[in-house]
């Protein structure tokens, strides 16, 4: 992972432009005086010691110091404001509320936006970077603010790949079968989950604890930092390094409290979002071999495992969801 992560420190400012265009001129006019003040409060279900946590801290500082406290961020953590899906909810609705999002959510609002988080789409963090910077990304994004009201700052939180937790060693598909296993609740994720073999089960970050060490839950799938950052290795047996998706994030805020701020502070947030976005994201791919070892260490068995039977299982998700043209664009943007 050497490589992503220099790319995530060297990257051009330009990139940041790039990405900040997502929004350009979509959203309507600036309807706040200059100098104002304004609030973003920005929600997270993860802990604050998770990337995401330390790289909101991080924008926080930066943005209130570029902006000369002209914008200012407020930073809540481990689902104060409630789950994502309520975090987006609120924010359409004109609330004061954004968040760090699987960008499959909002695939409800532009359907193409779903291949980010399609089944063994990426390998690495710098195939999904390349992918999100391109022109047809940023166009879907122009199009998520038009319809949904929602501005997509950045698409680069990275937040690792997404394993397999259970009580029962996994060598394949069938070792799934019948295990209700949490997911995020949206399509991609949900045929993945249950292409791979098990019975997916939405339920909001904060409930998966108590629902794992309760049994409602027979399994989950999550991140190395995520999986330790929620102590889930006190309630699960196993981690099987299956990878299904890599987890790239979007932060996101609502076009109603985005339009109070002047184009020229929209810039530089913008900006500190991408650059923060990558430094979350440096965290990520630092801390994540980490993470497994500390869950290892914990007493929780952590398997490697053929990856093959589970490519196989899962092909016919991009089928199903229509995702075949973007598979395609994806395919094309990383020359294979």
């Amino acid at each position: 992972m050497r490589n992503a992560t220099e790319r995530v420190r060297l990257l051009p400012a330009v990139t940041a432009l790039a990405i900040g265009m997502v929004t350009g001129a979509t959203l309507g006019g600036w309807s706040a005086p200059a100098g104002a003040e304004t609030v973003l409060r920005i929600g997270t279900v993860l802990a604050p010691t998770d990337p995401m946590g330390q790289g909101l801290e991080k924008f926080k500082t930066d943005v209130e110091a570029a902006t000369k406290g002209e914008v200012v961020i407020d930073v809540f953590h481990n689902s104060q404001l409630g789950d994502t899906t309520e975090m987006l909810d609120q924010a359409r609705a004109g609330a004061n509320v954004g968040t760090v999002t699987d960008v499959a959510r909002l695939s409800s609002f532009v359907p193409s936006l779903a291949i980010m988080s399609a089944p063994f789409l990426f390998d690495t963090y710098d195939q999904a970077d390349t992918f999100a910077l391109s022109k047809d990304y940023l166009g879907w994004g122009d199009e998520l603010a038009e319809k949904a009201g929602l501005v997509m700052l950045a698409s680069n939180w990275y937040q690792g790949a997404r394993h397999a937790l259970t009580q029962v060693p996994v060598a394949g598909p069938s070792d799934l079968n019948g295990l209700k296993m949490r997911t995020i609740g949206a399509p991609v994720w949900i045929e993945t989950i249950r292409a791979m073999g098990a019975e997916p089960t939405p339920m909001a970050w904060g409930e998966v604890y108590s629902a794992l060490q309760l049994g409602t839950l027979d399994a989950a799938e999550a991140q190395p930092t995520a999986i330790w950052g929620a102590k889930l290795y006190e309630v699960i047996k196993h981690v099987t390094k299956t990878g299904h998706i890599q987890l790239v994030t979007a932060l996101v805020v609502g076009a109603e409290t985005w339009n109070q701020i002047s184009p020229e502070n929209q810039k530089i947030v913008r900006d500190l979002a991408v650059e923060n976005g990558r430094y979350a994201s440096g965290l990520t791919i630092e801390l994540g071999e980490k993470a497994l070892k500390d869950v290892a260490a914990a007493g929780v068995t952590v398997s490697e495992v053929d990856l093959a039977p589970f490519k196989d299982a899962v092909k016919p998700v991009y089928g199903m969801l229509k995702l075949e043209k973007e598979k395609a664009i994806v395919d094309g943007i990383l020359g294979r």
